[in-house]
Parts: C-alpha cells; structure tokens; sequence
C-alpha cells in the first residue's frame, strides 16, 4: 500500500507534509504508511487522499483492497517472521512479505543457490562466511529463518523458478560433502512441478543475466476482494543491503533479462541431467 500510495503522491506532484494534513495524520505517520510500516488508517483518510491524487477507480479499489488485507494480516498475528526478529537482518523482513504475498518467484542467481532451495548445511556455510562473528545461537535462529521461509513450496499456487549459472554447481560452499547434498537437494526438489529449475551452461556464448547480476522477480495474485493485480517487483541482494524496483518501466528490463536467460537456459529435464552428472563427479 505504501508503494501505490507513494506513485500517486509523486504523480501529483503534492509533498508527505501536504499528504499528511489531507490524511489527517502526522508527517512522521504518514512517512511510515509509505515506508510500508504499520501505521493505522481509515478507509476515509484513504479516499481523501485518493481524491487529492486523482486516483482511477481501479486505484482507489487498490488502496481499499491493499488497508482490507493488512487488516486481515494484523488480525491472523501478521508476518510468521516477526517470531524471529532478532535474526533477520534489517529491512529484510520487506523481501520476507513480498516472498510470502508472492505467488511466482523467478530467481536469476550466478554464484549461489537461492534461499528458498539452499539445504541447512550450505545456508550455514555461506552464514559463517558473512557473518563470521555470530553466536552458534544466532546461526542457528538465521537458519531457522531460511527453513521457515521454505515451507512457502509446498503451498498451493505458488510456483518457484530458479535459473542458476553452472557455476553455481561448481563452487565448493561448505566443501565437497555439502555441495554434493545441495545438488542431490536441486535434484529432488526439480521434481516438483511447482518447482522449475534451469541451468545456464558455462559453455554459453551469449551472456545474457551477466551484466544485470543476479536478482529476484516477485509476481502476485490479484487481490482477493478487489481481484485487482498489483505490479510486480523485482530485487537485487548487495553486501551493504538490499535494492527494491518497483517502477513499471524498470521492473519490466529485469523481466524481459528473464526471459533472454530462459532462451539460452537448458531445459528443466536436461538440467536435471547436468546436476546428476555433476553429483557423480562430486561423488
């Protein structure tokens, strides 16, 4: 709710401090709506500032629709990871809710497997690499977290697409004992029909994905009352944080990158051929 009503403010050019006299509202409360903080709000502060925007219709049934399920959220006890606070790193836990809202994920990785299909023993691998300082305590509740998140592949329509460089088989995270329990992992998890999962051979002459670095496609349902769609969102991971798209014109370069690396990706069958081959070597 808080991006839809950042779009329309921006498009009308008014301020958060103008903003937050048509909501009746404080500036800083008014900041946490957009910053998609818990912040209470009425459906008449809503159409007010629908009216203030020139919202459509369809984008004020989008604002009412959006309040109608945080309301529903916050009744049903919110997020699950709120229970794991202490070891979600900051601003993390905005990737979290778009992963649980999501009902098809595409992850374009080039150096490591994605959280969703990352064993315990290779999540904590790279956990010691960039967080070498935590407790074993704290290690343990940040793979809590990854094992979690991982029960949303067995949900009803929700579908999960990983399109991995073969490099991501070919590094040694956690050593060769690990790295072959991942792959067998890849293997029986590309199984699923929910779950898709392509290689980008080392061999490949165009490389398309290289330059744009790995990311992450978030795509959802319509909305269940209002059956409006909201626009998809794209994410790239960085050492000192995380990069959310949300501009149509932007997120639409990273979906037409996803489907230059689907042209040039093995099929899910002959990928799964490869990751045998390669958990023989390993072997």
């Amino acid at each position: 709710m808080g991006r839809q009503l950042r779009k329309l403010r921006e498009r009308s050019s008014i301020t958060q401090s103008a903003a937050s006299r048509i909501a009746e509202t404080s500036p800083q409360s008014y900041g946490r709506l957009e910053d998609g903080r818990q912040t209470k709000i009425t459906d008449l502060a809503l159409n007010a500032l629908a009216n203030a925007y020139g919202a459509t219709d369809s984008e004020r049934r989008l604002l009412l629709g959006l309040a109608q399920e945080i309301r529903a959220a916050g009744a049903s006890g919110s997020g699950w990871w709120r229970a794991y606070d202490d070891a979600i790193a900051k601003g993390f836990d905005h990737y979290l809710a778009l992963e649980e809202a999501a009902n098809w994920v595409t992850s374009w990785q080039i150096a490591v497997v994605p959280g969703l299909l990352q064993t315990r023993e290779y999540r904590r691998a790279l956990t010691w690499a960039t967080v070498p300082d935590s407790s074993p305590d704290e290690t343990e509740r940040i793979l809590d977290v990854v094992m979690r998140r991982q029960t949303l592949l067995q949900r009803d329509g929700f579908r999960f697409e990983a399109l991995l460089t073969e490099a991501v088989l070919g590094y040694r995270v956690g050593g060769p004992a690990v790295m072959a329990e991942q792959i067998r992992h890849l293997i029986e998890l590309s199984e699923d029909p929910d779950i898709e999962i392509r290689i980008v051979p080392s061999g490949q002459d165009v490389p398309f994905g290289l330059n744009a670095g790995s990311f992450v496609l978030f795509s959802f349902p319509p909305l269940p009352t209002s059956r409006l769609q909201e626009p998809p969102v794209a994410y790239m991971e960085g050492l000192s944080g995380g990069l959310y798209v949300e501009r149509a014109s932007e997120v639409e370069k990273y979906s037409q990158e996803a489907r230059r690396i689907r042209h040039v990706a093995l099929s899910a069958s002959t990928s799964r051929d490869l990751m045998l081959r390669v958990a023989k070597e390993r072997r």
